[in-house]
C-alpha cells in the first residue's frame, strides 16, 4: 500500500486511524465487565469446590478408621489438599506479581483483592506487563509445567489399576495442539495465550487454572471416598422440611404442603427415607420429596406432625427425625384503613391500605368515587382528591362480594401565619429585625404539603406618629418592607394584616389570621 502524497488523503487516513481506536476503546470496556463477570463466577465455583472438599476429606478418614485396610486411602487425603492448596498459591504469587508490576508498584505481592475492588482499570489493560513477564520472561512457560507437573501428583493418588479410568476426569490439562495450529505463528503455549494479552483479560484465566486444581482435588477425594465404603458423604444432620404452597388458608380451601428431609449434604438415591405425617406413610419421589394435602374444617392455628426415617446405606443403621409444623385457617374479609387520617384531603397523596384475608393482592380490584385510586405494590394504594364532598372506596375481586366505603373529602385546613416561630406577642428589637418574612405554617398535618403566602399588610406604630402601613407582596420581605422593619423600637407596634396564603389544592388565596407585635 502506497503513502498518498497529498495532505488531504493523509489527514482522512489518521482521522480514519483515530475513529478505528477510540471504537477499539469502547468495546475494550465492555469486554472488561464481561471478563470481570467472568472472574467473578469462577470465584464463586471456587469457594464452593472448598466447602465440598472440606467436608468430604473428614467423612473419609472417619470411615477408614473403623479399617486398617483402608487407611492408606486416609493418608491420601492431605497430599490432595496439599497439592491442590500449592498450585493455587503458586497462582496467586504470579498473578499477585503481575498486579504489583502493572503500576501498583508499593512492592506489596498480596494486594491482589485491593487491587480489583479500587477498580484500577488501567493497570488491568496493561499488555506490557504479561508480555514481558509471562511471555519473554518465562512464567508462562513455567505455569505450563506447574500444571502438567501437579496433574501428574494428583495422579499418584489413585491405585495402579484405577489410574486409566480416573486420572482422564482431572482437568489439569495444556491444549497443546491449538497454537500450533494458530494462523499466527507462536513459538509456545505462553505465547499463544498471554502475548499483548491485557491484564484485566487474563485474571479469569488465572483462576480457571485455580478452578481445575480444586476440581482436581474434588476427583481424587470423590475416588478415596468410594474406596472407603460409598461415593456418597455421609449425612449426618436432619430435619425435617414443610414447604406448603400457602401457610394461611381459607376455610373450605385444601391445604398442601411438600414434605422433604433436609440435610448438610443433601438426599442421595439410595439413602432410605421413609416419611409419614401424623402417623400416615407417604410415598416419596426420586428427589425424597412427598406431599401431603388435607381440607381444614374449622378456622384457627392447626398442627402437623412430620417424621422421617433415614436408613444409612453404607451402616444399615435407621434414624428417625420428628418435627411439629403449623399453620392458620381463616375466613375471607376485607379491610379499608386510611395512614394518616379518617378523612382524604385535597392536593396531597392520601396513603390508604386495603387488607384482605384470604385473597391475594393481586386479585383485588379497588375502585374510586369522587376520587383517584392508584396502586403502590401490594397492599398500598395512593388516593387523591381535588374536590370536597362525599367519596367512596369499592373493593372486589378474588371472591369477594364487592364492599363499599364512604370518606369525607376536605380541603387542607387553614396554616398559620408565624414571623420565624412566633404568632405574634412580645418581641426583642433584635429579633424582629431578623426575620425576613412571614411564613404560613401546617401545624399537626400529617401530610407532605406545604402553603404559600401571597401577601400581606404590615403596619407600624409609633408613639406620637401617625400609622406607617406598607403593602407586601410575596412572603418575603420587599425592600420597602425591610426598611419599615428596620424602624422598630421599643414601644412601637406592628400589626401583620390581610395575610393570604394558597395551599395545594387551593385556587384562589386564602385568608388568614393576624399577628401583632410589641417590640421591647
Amino acid at each position: 500500500m502506497s503513502i498518498p502524497k497529498e495532505p488531504r488523503q493523509i489527514m482522512i487516513n489518521i482521522m480514519y486511524l483515530v475513529l478505528t481506536a477510540l471504537l477499539a476503546l469502547n468495546v475494550s470496556a465492555e469486554i472488561f465487565n464481561a471478563f470481570k463477570m467472568i472472574d467473578k463466577g469462577l470465584k464463586q465455583a471456587n469457594h464452593s469446590l472448598d466447602e465440598k472438599n472440606k467436608a468430604t476429606g473428614p467423612v473419609i478418614e472417619k470411615r477408614a478408621a473403623a479399617d486398617k485396610n483402608l487407611e492408606k486411602y486416609a493418608e491420601r487425603v492431605p497430599l490432595a489438599r496439599q497439592y491442590s492448596q500449592e498450585l493455587n498459591d503458586y497462582i496467586d504469587g504470579l498473578v499477585n506479581e503481575l498486579i504489583d508490576k502493572s503500576g501498583n508498584n508499593d512492592g506489596v505481592v498480596d494486594d491482589k483483592d485491593k487491587f480489583e475492588s479500587t477498580g484500577e482499570w488501567r493497570g488491568l489493560r496493561n499488555k506490557d506487563i504479561t508480555t514481558r513477564l509471562l511471555v519473554e520472561g518465562g512464567k508462562g512457560e513455567e505455569l505450563h509445567q506447574k500444571i502438567l507437573e501437579y496433574r501428574d501428583k494428583f495422579a499418584t493418588l489413585f491405585d495402579e489399576e484405577d489410574k486409566a479410568v480416573n486420572v482422564g476426569k482431572i482437568p489439569l490439562n495444556i491444549d497443546e495442539e491449538s497454537w500450533k495450529k494458530s494462523h499466527v505463528k507462536r513459538k509456545n503455549w505462553a505465547d499463544f495465550v498471554f502475548n499483548h494479552m491485557p491484564l484485566g483479560a487474563t485474571l479469569p484465566i488465572f483462576d480457571k487454572f485455580k478452578n481445575d486444581a480444586k476440581v482436581a482435588e474434588s476427583t481424587v477425594l470423590n475416588y478415596l471416598l468410594g474406596k472407603v465404603g460409598g461415593e456418597d458423604v455421609k449425612l449426618d444432620k436432619f430435619i425435617p422440611l414443610s414447604s406448603p404452597k400457602k401457610s394461611y388458608v381459607v376455610m373450605g380451601e385444601p391445604f398442601e404442603t411438600e414434605i422433604s428431609l433436609g440435610a448438610s449434604a443433601g438426599n442421595t438415591s439410595n439413602t432410605g427415607i421413609d416419611i409419614r405425617v401424623n402417623g400416615t406413610h407417604l410415598n416419596a419421589d426420586a428427589n425424597g420429596v412427598a406431599k401431603w394435602k388435607t381440607v381444614p374444617r374449622s378456622v384457627g392455628v392447626k398442627k402437623y406432625n412430620v417424621s422421617i426415617t433415614v436408613t444409612n446405606p453404607v451402616t444399615k443403621k435407621s434414624e428417625t427425625y420428628s418435627k411439629t409444623f403449623e399453620y392458620e385457617v381463616g375466613q375471607r374479609s376485607v379491610s379499608v384503613s386510611l395512614d394518616s387520617m379518617k378523612v382524604f384531603y385535597i392536593g396531597v397523596n392520601n396513603p390508604v391500605t386495603v387488607a384482605a384475608s384470604g385473597v391475594s393482592s393481586n386479585q383485588l380490584q379497588v375502585t374510586g368515587s369522587g376520587i383517584t385510586v392508584t396502586k403502590k405494590g401490594n397492599s398500598h394504594y395512593n388516593v387523591t382528591a381535588s374536590r370536597p364532598g362525599r367519596a367512596s372506596i369499592t373493593v372486589s375481586g378474588g371472591g369477594l362480594q364487592p364492599s363499599k366505603y364512604f370518606y369525607t373529602v376536605k380541603r387542607i385546613p387553614d396554616p398559620i401565619p408565624m414571623i420565624g416561630k412566633m404568632k405574634g406577642g412580645s418581641v426583642g428589637n433584635g429579633t424582629f429585625k431578623a426575620f425576613s418574612g412571614v411564613r404560613a405554617v401546617l401545624q399537626n398535618f400529617n401530610f407532605n404539603a406545604r402553603c404559600k403566602v401571597k401577601g400581606f399588610r404590615v403596619v407600624r406604630i409609633a408613639k406620637r406618629q401617625d400609622p406607617e402601613p406598607m403593602s407586601n407582596r410575596g412572603g418575603k420581605y420587599t425592600p420597602d418592607t425591610r426598611a419599615l422593619i428596620n424602624k422598630a423600637k421599643p414601644g412601637d407596634k406592628y400589626f401583620f394584616e390581610n395575610i393570604k396564603a394558597v395551599c395545594p389544592g387551593d385556587k384562589a388565596g386564602r385568608p388568614l389570621s393576624q399577628m401583632v407585635f410589641n417590640i421591647r
